[in-house]
């Protein structure tokens, strides 16, 4: 089988083993940063496979294209990959594999866009409900209060960001509680996860049919929150940070019998008071080190012929 081919089964083998697992794994709760940085590695080896397999076929399909990837190499190595016995196939591989590289990137524009729009509307927004008075300038604190019988609270990012609390909100959360509100606004801010829901939401939104990116997509929205309740439960402890939860969210009906789109609040309020016991530094060290390795296989399957032949 030629490396493009493996490449791609490889992919697919990626694709459909790395979620289950991670799925059947007992320690995702347990270190939610970890198991970011292990979803980000296999969907990182997915699209590495695609895109290695791309430019693969591409040089299989044209001289010019595999004049330029393979320039410095040596002739041996060249025919070590038998590019020259490559199918028809290969040309329609590395189109189809270019285009979808061409529409990520689109999507990603896409909702980058999105969330400027959304952002600038909200900006917009908090001026009309906070209106600056005569002579008076920005604050440039990090919290802005508005009147609202609503409890809410809610991160606006950008070059100023700002955590937004409402006076029915204010009420509600006692002593440290607000604290442990703010905390967990800035673990989100800190770790940039504004990011990693917009890389993942446009992958689950141009490529739907394709199950990995779908979760993917939700596994980032569940962990990241995850993340951000241990950066408040650090700093503020798990009970304080729980009631807050509960406090922020008692009368939007999310406790209750009825689903509701906030449905994973109780499971975060469930796991700050159960307090999981976290694992050892060297098994994280080591779960770190194995999700790292996985992005690498499929350099080295590209890399096989090669080392072969100057072997």
């Amino acid at each position: 089988m030629m490396v493009p081919e493996t490449l791609l089964l490889l992919g697919a083998l990626t694709a459909v083993v790395a979620p289950r697992l991670l799925a059947r794994a007992d320690w995702p709760d347990r270190e939610p940063v970890v198991a970011l940085w292990a979803w980000q590695c296999a969907v990182a080896a997915v699209l590495l496979c695609c895109a290695l397999s791309m430019t693969l076929s591409a040089a299989a399909a044209w001289q010019a294209v595999r004049g330029h990837v393979f320039a410095p190499a040596p002739r041996a190595v060249v025919e070590a990959y038998a590019l020259g016995t490559a199918g028809p196939w290969a040309a329609a591989t590395a189109v189809l594999l270019a285009s979808g590289g061409l529409w990520t990137l689109a999507m990603l524009v896409r909702e980058v866009v999105r969330d400027r729009t959304r952002r600038r509307a909200r900006r917009a927004e908090l001026l009309v409900r906070a209106p600056l008075l005569p002579g008076e300038e920005l604050a440039d604190g990090p919290l802005v209060v508005l009147e609202g019988e609503r409890p809410d609270a809610w991160w606006l990012p950008g070059t100023a960001p700002r955590l937004i609390v409402t006076t029915a909100a204010l009420r509600r959360l006692k002593g440290r509680q607000l604290d442990a509100l703010l905390a967990h606004e800035q673990g989100h801010a800190q770790a940039r996860h504004d990011w990693l829901l917009h890389c993942s939401t446009a992958l689950a939104t141009g490529f739907p049919q394709v199950p990995v990116f779908g979760a993917f997509r939700d596994e980032m929205h569940r962990l990241v929150e995850l993340a951000a309740d241990d950066v408040a439960s650090r700093r503020f402890g798990r009970l304080t940070t729980a009631l807050a939860l509960v406090e922020l969210n008692e009368e939007r009906g999310v406790f209750g019998p009825t689903p509701t789109p906030l449905a994973h609040v109780p499971q975060r309020v469930h796991r700050l008071l159960t307090a999981p016991d976290r694992l050892s530094a060297p098994h994280r060290l080591r779960l770190t080190a194995a999700a790292a390795l996985v992005p690498v296989v499929p350099v080295l399957v590209t890399l096989v012929p090669a080392l072969r032949t100057l072997g």
